[in-house]
């Protein structure tokens, strides 16, 4: 069974977690259910931004991301090469070690488009 090791970040998981994950699953949904509140203001319809994270190791390990998320992905605050949304990264086999950044864009709210 893989593990997500989430990086600390200071307002979601200040010490940073070790989690099991189950492979099929999304990061965003593995995150919530371990009690880590990752923003998801699309109810996970990859339509936003606010779950972006950044995978730092097992990066290759996950299917790619689709062109619908890789838009989206051109929008996020601190967009690096292994961005993901969340609620769009399926877990594979293998751990993952992510870092959820210290902002989010929540377009729908801030009134971009």
């Amino acid at each position: 069974m893989p593990k997500i090791i989430v990086l600390p970040h200071a307002e979601l998981c200040p010490d940073g977690a070790s989690i099991e994950a189950k492979t099929g699953d999304s990061i965003c949904e593995t995150l919530l259910r371990n009690e880590i509140d990752i923003d998801h203001a699309c109810d996970m319809a990859c339509a936003c931004t606010t779950c972006h994270v950044i995978v730092r190791e097992g990066f290759k390990t996950m299917e790619a991301s689709d062109d619908m998320e890789d838009d989206l992905l051109d929008k996020a605050w601190g967009l690096e090469p292994n961005s993901r949304l969340s609620c769009q990264a399926i877990i594979g086999t293998e751990d993952l070690v992510v870092e959820i950044p210290k902002y989010s864009i929540n377009m729908a709210k801030e009134g971009h488009r």
